[in-house]
């Protein structure tokens, strides 16, 4: 049985704007499992990034509480939530930061360096086989501005994996990509949900909404529903074909956004 990752309880976040709170998350309450590969979708300005930001430890909340791996973040300092999305997190931006003064290999080892948790040999290493695993062993040495958006985000993936976080959490990650590159970047994702990494996604998308194992749906702050597709890859009887298989997972995610108005 599945462990818990991480819970929010009547998790409330609110924004003072000249003189007026703008409540941007409603008491949510969630729970998402050891593995599970989960999608936040909602229309623009439903709180989907505040709800990623706030249970990462990136933005502070202003009531509730976020429990990650049995520890409760909302009452940690900032150096301990700093030292927590080190060793623990892992994150992937539709904006793709990485340092212009460094190469693609020394941004994806540099957090390996700051954790201290293996030799820089080790770290090194462990960088080498992710580069390989993606696809972009060649890129080790090109500054970031000498590779194609495509490449550079699987580069931000590999700097995510890099100190085998417990979890991902993943701000639109294809939003600025191509659909070959989006589907390689997707591809990625779901082997290291495969191996064990949680991932917690933030989407417009149906096509990348339907690969995930469940479906979270904000609106206005509140959670208004989920849908549960279990895992892409799980073994079944069926005798349908990978294609088949997620035409028809995005027809039933189609289906059920239309009716939440989607």
């Amino acid at each position: 049985m599945a462990g818990i990752c991480l819970e929010a309880h009547d998790l409330c976040k609110s924004y003072i704007v000249d003189g007026y709170s703008n409540n941007v998350l409603q008491n949510i309450n969630l729970c998402i499992e050891d593995g599970e590969f989960v999608s936040i979708m909602g229309p623009s300005g439903s709180g989907k990034s505040t709800l990623l930001y706030t249970i990462s430890g990136m933005d502070k909340m202003t009531a509730g509480s976020v429990i990650f791996d049995g520890d409760d973040i909302s009452k940690m300092k900032e150096r301990e939530l700093t030292k927590l999305r080190l060793l623990k997190m892992g994150f992937v931006f539709q904006q793709m930061y990485m340092m212009k003064k460094l190469c693609i290999m020394d941004n994806i080892v540099l957090p390996g360096y700051q954790a201290k948790l293996k030799s820089r040999e080790e770290v090194n290493k462990k960088a080498e086989e992710l580069l390989k695993r993606l696809g972009i062993a060649d890129t080790a040495d090109r500054e970031i501005t000498e590779v194609s958006g495509g490449q550079l985000q699987r580069a931000c993936l590999a700097r995510a994996l890099i100190n085998s976080p417990k979890v991902i959490f993943a701000d639109e990650p294809t939003g600025a990509l191509n659909s070959k590159a989006s589907k390689e970047v997707l591809g990625e994702m779901i082997k290291a949900n495969e191996a064990g990494t949680t991932v917690l996604m933030v989407t417009h998308s149906e096509k990348v909404a339907a690969l995930s194992d469940r479906i979270i749906y904000l609106l206005d702050g509140d959670i208004q529903g989920e849908l549960i597709l279990g895992k892409m890859n799980a073994k079944n009887d069926d005798s349908l074909s990978e294609t088949e298989r997620v035409i028809l997972r995005e027809k039933k995610l189609r289906k059920w956004l239309e009716g939440l108005g989607w």
